[in-house]
Parts: structure tokens; sequence; C-alpha cells
């Protein structure tokens, strides 16, 4: 973009703010610098997606910054319930977006899974009587550490995977925490048989 082009955007943007923070002065368009964030945002997302469009997917990075801007502007303009939610799943699909450009990025599914659950976690928590969003989120954990074992063939996520899961269960199913003190050292005993019987095999 040429400086004679930046100069005309940015006078444009200039104006269009002044005309509505105006408007909102006056009480006569309350949400008009929310639209105007939105819009900013919007097309800072846009210009990181054609970015990464334009570069037949080499510049895989583009995807996070484009998929962060438009998830800041979904959240100015959604109710604050939904604004976490629409930022951190959006990001979180940014990172999940850069694992299918190529699979040898599996690191990605971790971050991308990580937020779209805390996405989850504060729509849930912004919810009148929702409860056990502690479970939900251990929950949501353990399906990412899953999914790394499965799509990145990574035999050692199932570990993590599986006693987030039981953690999850636990603090969203009460009654399931008096059965872990039986699981734990069961786990315990089997994780220590695999790692012998790897040790024997190797032998």
């Amino acid at each position: 973009m040429s400086r004679t082009n930046l100069r005309f955007f940015i006078g444009g943007a200039l104006i269009l703010l002044g005309v509505l923070m105006l408007l909102q002065r006056l009480n006569i368009f309350s949400a008009a610098l929310d639209i105007f964030w939105c819009l900013i945002f919007l097309a800072g997302g846009v210009y990181f997606l054609y970015r990464f469009a334009l570069n037949n997917g080499d510049e895989w990075w583009a995807l996070i910054p484009g998929c962060a801007l438009l998830g800041a502007a979904a959240s100015t303009v959604l109710p604050e319930r939904w604004s976490g939610l629409a930022f951190l799943g959006l990001l979180g699909a940014g990172f999940f977006a850069v694992y299918l450009t190529g699979r040898q990025r599996w690191w990605a599914i971790i971050p991308g899974g990580v937020l779209v659950t805390l996405g989850f976690t504060a729509a849930l928590t912004n919810m009148d009587g929702a409860r056990q969003t502690g479970g939900f989120f251990f929950l949501g954990l353990g399906l990412t550490f899953l999914l790394v074992a499965v799509l990145a063939s990574m035999p050692w996520a199932y570990i993590p995977g599986v006693i987030l899961l039981l953690m999850g269960a636990a603090l969203g199913y009460p009654p399931m925490a008096g059965a872990l003190n039986y699981l734990w050292p069961a786990a315990l005993i089997l994780i220590g048989l695999l790692l012998i019987l790897q040790f024997t095999r190797s032998k």
C-alpha cells in the first residue's frame, strides 16, 4: 500500500470515528463506537486472512492474528455473556487452522483446544445457574490431549488426556470423586506396568 493510499484510509477512518462519536454524544446512536471498533478489528482480521490466502498458505502464522481480530470484532457487538466465547473461540479456531496447514504443526492443537475450552467455560460461567464449570474445563483439556494423541499420533498424550477427563468427571459429578480414590492407584499401577513392558521390549 502506497503512502498516499495509507493517508487516505487513515483520514477516512478519522472522519468516520468523529461522526460516530458525535452521534453517540447526541444520543442518536448509542452503539456507534462499538460499530467503529468492530469495523477496525474486522478489517485487520480480513487483511491477515487475505495475506495467508495470497501466499498459498506459506504465511500460516497470519491465521492467528487474523482469527484473533475477527474474534475481537465479534466481541465488541455481541452481548457480554458471549463476548468471551467469541474472542477465545475464534482465536482457538485460528490455532486449529494452523494445524490444518500442516500436520508437523501438531503443537497448535493444544493452544487451540485450551482457548476453545476457556471460551465455552466463560460462556457457561456467565449463564444463570451454571455450575461445575471447573469440571467442564478439565474435560475440555482432556479431549484436547486425546486429539493430540489421535491426530498427531502421539501416544504419550493419552496419559494426560485420560487423567484430565477423570478430573473433569470428578468435578462435574461429585459422586465420581469417591471412585477416583481407587482409580488413581489403578492408573499408577497400569502406567508402571506399561513402562516396565516398554523397557523389557527395548532389551
